[in-house]
């Protein structure tokens, strides 16, 4: 970007604050603010004004060597003639040859000023009064005329007349002759220019590709092979600040990883001398203070686990390589492992009625679909009140599969969908007891995974519609 210093520019009159120094923007604003369109928008009227400046300066350059040319053979011609002690006269000659072939008319002039010979009857121009090279205009076209001294010895005057429109002919012709690679080599300059402006842009538009690839997960530099000179900078930068946040990534998974893991231990202890105490304690003693102290420690256990789970999701690499699995399989697998919790809090959990039959698989890691399956059931479970049903079921939609968690809880305001997923967020009100990791840990999983996590209320009822949404990537 070109940049002017603020002391070369007037203060006023510009539309800036006082002290900003003004910039010149090389790029446009809207849809034309591309690299490409900037190079042409910039270099195409360049190369169309040295274009027509080439003309007009080869145009002029010709005409007055055409002009000095012709000139000078005029001025040899009428000295010869009127040397001659003859009356030696060119053979005659006509308007076509004269105007078509640069021929030139020769004329001879008494000192009385009554035309004596000509070359050509039909060349209207007078006797100049004035001796040597004059522009004429008879016969509506333009002459160019030289007068030559009166000779006593002869008593005549031999004045030499030439076509101007043939002057200004091969002037032309010249001109565009030597124009001609030019001509040639501007389209020429315009496609190397369409061709490599597009390969900066392809460059440009590569490594921002590469950067976005990059994720929590797994953040790399980006290469600098290839990189133009100019583009160094900038991409050294990008790798800077990737540096950064791949050193910030870990240090958070390092934090929390301790964190959990010395929480871990001591809340064990406690557990361990809940259960002692609880062997000591008389029989119904203190029974509501001593069930609330055991949720508590069951739900900081709870929330450890979460956070280790979450880590460990963080900082996986995608190292399970991705295989087909049976969604009806994995559903009955989630449904078996959690059926203890749901008849805990005696919820009805099975798989809907109306699961298409045949097979139906998907293409991805095993325990990433697990994880986002198990998360978004036990989700459902902890916010479904007693008494209540969740449901899974198996979609297949012109041979797109998703997997749906159907729950009759209270479902989620419209308004607070998108931050559901967002860490330690819980909705506002509810009574279930949990940490407000469940849906952070399926979402990553299923990004991992290359699915979607799909939250909307029902409409028939009250509750919540969880949808995992498969990409044409895990269609096996």
């Amino acid at each position: 970007m070109m940049k002017f210093h603020e002391a070369s520019m007037p203060a006023q009159g510009w539309g800036r604050p006082h002290g900003v120094p003004w910039h010149f923007h090389v790029f446009p604003r809207g849809p034309l603010c591309s690299l490409r369109r900037a190079l042409l928008l910039w270099l195409v009227p360049l190369f169309l004004v040295v274009g027509g400046l080439s003309a007009v300066f080869s145009y002029w350059s010709y005409a007055n060597m055409v002009r000095d040319f012709m000139d000078n053979q005029m001025e040899q011609l009428a000295i010869s003639l009127s040397s001659s002690k003859s009356e030696f006269m060119p053979p005659p000659t006509n308007t076509e040859r004269v105007h078509k072939w640069g021929t030139y008319v020769v004329q001879v002039w008494g000192l009385d000023g009554h035309l004596q010979q000509t070359t050509c009857n039909d060349t209207h121009v007078a006797l100049q009064p004035v001796e040597g090279f004059s522009d004429v205009h008879a016969d509506e076209t333009g002459w160019r005329v030289y007068t030559g001294a009166p000779d006593p010895a002869t008593q005549r005057i031999v004045q030499i007349v030439h076509s101007g429109k043939f002057r200004t002919h091969l002037a032309v012709e010249r001109a565009t002759a030597a124009l001609v690679p030019v001509l040639i080599l501007l389209p020429l300059a315009l496609l190397v220019l369409w061709g490599l402006s597009g390969a900066v842009s392809r460059a440009v538009q590569d490594i921002g590709r590469e950067a976005a690839r990059q994720n929590a997960d797994n953040i790399t530099e980006l290469p600098l092979e290839r990189v133009p000179t100019e583009l160094r900078p900038l991409v050294e930068s990008f790798n800077s600040v990737l540096a950064r946040l791949r050193e910030a990534f870990a240090t958070k998974r390092r934090f929390v990883q301790d964190a959990a893991h010395e929480l871990r231990t001591p809340l064990t202890a406690l557990s361990l001398q809940l259960e002692n105490l609880r062997r000591d304690l008389p029989p119904n003693a203190c029974a509501q203070s001593f069930a609330q102290l055991e949720q508590g420690v069951k739900r900081a256990q709870r929330l450890v686990d979460q956070l280790l789970k979450l880590s460990r999701h963080d900082g996986a690499s995608l190292t399970e390589a991705p295989t087909t699995v049976d969604l009806r399989s994995q559903v009955h697998e989630s449904i078996s492992a959690l059926i203890a919790l749901a008849d805990q809090r005696g919820i009805d959990l099975g798989v809907a009625d109306g699961t298409p039959s045949g097979k139906m698989n998907l293409r991805c890691a095993p325990g990433d679909f697990r994880s986002v399956l198990d998360n978004l059931i036990e989700n459902a479970l902890r916010y479904t009140p007693e008494g209540g049903v969740v449901d899974v079921r198996v979609v297949n939609e012109r041979g797109h599969f998703a997997i749906e968690v159907i729950d009759t809880g209270p479902g989620i305001p419209p308004e607070l969908i998108g931050r559901v997923f967002d860490r330690f967020f819980r909705v506002p009100g509810t009574s279930a007891r949990g940490s407000g990791l469940g849906l952070a840990i399926a979402q990553a999983a299923a990004q991992r995974c290359g699915l979607r996590v799909v939250l909307r209320n029902r409409t028939d009822r009250s509750g919540l519609i969880a949808r995992i949404e498969a990409s044409a990537s895990t269609r096996p």
